[in-house]
């Protein structure tokens, strides 16, 4: 349990929009049942999600989301604390740290309220790039996030504190989290990958969850919180992952407590929560391939003619728009001639890089190039990872910059 007297706090956002992201609303849905399950009470509980899901044109289940194949209505009774335009990284971070008055948003205002006896668990679910999780219309970048809670350990704002991020390239955001300040993270992917997306629904024609989301929320309603720590999770994890590599990072000593010392463990039992059966996860497809995993699904399955006529066009817009973002961010690369040892930079590189000088440079490909908030231009983010080895190769970020400015302007590429 959180230390004598201490409250257990949740923070849970999903930072997408859109029916073809359904899977990370469902997620964070999933993850507040778990929670309030386990007895926190929804006053302890902040949910950041769009919320465009459960009512959506496409869902032939109104009112219903599900986080795996035949699954229960994880949307029941799930807080709208912030929703649509107020889910921002200025609010995330503004409510992470208690801060209501920085908080941008009409009505209540709920914040993480913790103090120094108090646990906090973090759980985020969206894309991801190098050092960058995304929110529906701006980005989180590495560099704000660890410096927000360096400032809310030194602020004693908690006692221990366990982030669970799923997004690809996830491990990006936390190779400069400091081991000493009693924060544990656990990651969907390592810092040069993709993370993966499962469970493929016909009749819902999206994905329904993700690889990671999926094993550590089946962990959490199979396993005694009481005696399992955030370790043997980890341990679960990489014994059930299929393909990207989760990791871990920070204080292993917070890793080693009982998960109930920071999720709590005195179960409400709603008849929906039933024993977790065996998991088998299915339909594992990198996430820079769903969009058009999904859209070839709809092709096939589309019967009217003028329908699949437009999605094929939507298809070939994606393609186009894919191929256009590899030849700029290539030609970007090419004003900077790798030298003989480049290649020490090919693997994990996060550790080496300024984190302020990375979100200044993908700030500006960003909003000079592609802004990978617009659907047609997400897969921008994959493209991250060339600025970053720039930027830990020792390039200044102004030189980049003007890279990134010359090439955006010409209309060769």
């Amino acid at each position: 349990m959180a230390a004598a007297g201490g409250k257990h706090w949740v923070m849970l956002a999903a930072g997408s929009k859109k029916w073809d992201n359904y899977r990370h609303q469902a997620d964070v849905c999933h993850a507040y049942q778990i929670m309030h399950q386990n007895g926190i009470p929804d006053s302890q509980i902040v949910v950041m999600m769009y919320d465009d899901i459960a009512y959506n044109d496409k869902n032939p289940y109104p009112g219903k989301i599900i986080n795996k194949p035949n699954g229960w209505n994880v949307y029941q009774k799930v807080p709208k604390d912030y929703t649509g335009q107020d889910v921002t990284p200025e609010n995330f971070l503004a409510v992470l740290r208690g801060d209501e008055r920085a908080v941008r948003k009409n009505g209540p205002k709920k914040v993480i309220a913790s103090g120094g006896n108090d646990t906090i668990f973090i759980y985020l679910s969206d894309h991801g790039g190098p050092g960058v999780f995304c929110f529906p219309n701006s980005p989180l970048y590495a560099s704000d996030l660890i410096a927000t809670i360096k400032q809310m350990a030194a602020d004693r704002m908690f006692s221990k504190m366990v982030i669970y991020l799923e997004a690809c390239y996830s491990g990006s955001m936390f190779t400069q989290l400091p081991s000493y300040i009693h924060v544990y993270a656990v990651t969907a992917a390592n810092p040069i990958e993709s993370s993966y997306a499962c469970f493929f629904d016909p009749v819902r024609k999206t994905y329904l969850s993700n690889e990671f989301s999926a094993v550590w929320m089946h962990h959490n309603e199979k396993c005694d919180l009481n005696k399992a720590t955030f370790q043997d999770q980890f341990g679960y994890l990489q014994k059930k992952k299929c393909h990207s590599h989760f990791c871990w990072f920070g204080d292993m000593s917070v890793g080693q407590c009982p998960i109930s010392e920071v999720l709590k463990n005195t179960p409400q039992k709603p008849p929906q929560i039933i024993k977790a059966r065996k998991l088998r996860l299915t339909d594992l497809t990198p996430t820079h391939e769903v969009p058009f995993t999904i859209l070839k699904h709809r092709i096939a399955t589309e019967t009217d003619a003028g329908k699949r006529q437009s999605l094929i066009r939507k298809q070939e817009s994606l393609y186009q728009a894919r191929a256009k973002i590899e030849r700029t961010v290539q030609a970007i690369k090419h004003r900077f001639p790798a030298g003989a040892d480049e290649d020490e930079v090919d693997g994990d590189y996060s550790t080496s890089i300024d984190l302020q000088e990375f979100k200044t440079v993908a700030e500006h490909f960003r909003t000079t190039c592609f802004d990978w908030h617009v659907e047609e231009f997400e897969i921008a983010l994959f493209h991250m990872h060339v600025f970053a080895r720039l930027c830990a190769r020792g390039v200044e970020a102004e030189r980049i910059k003007e890279a990134i400015t010359t090439v955006g302007e010409s209309s060769n590429v």
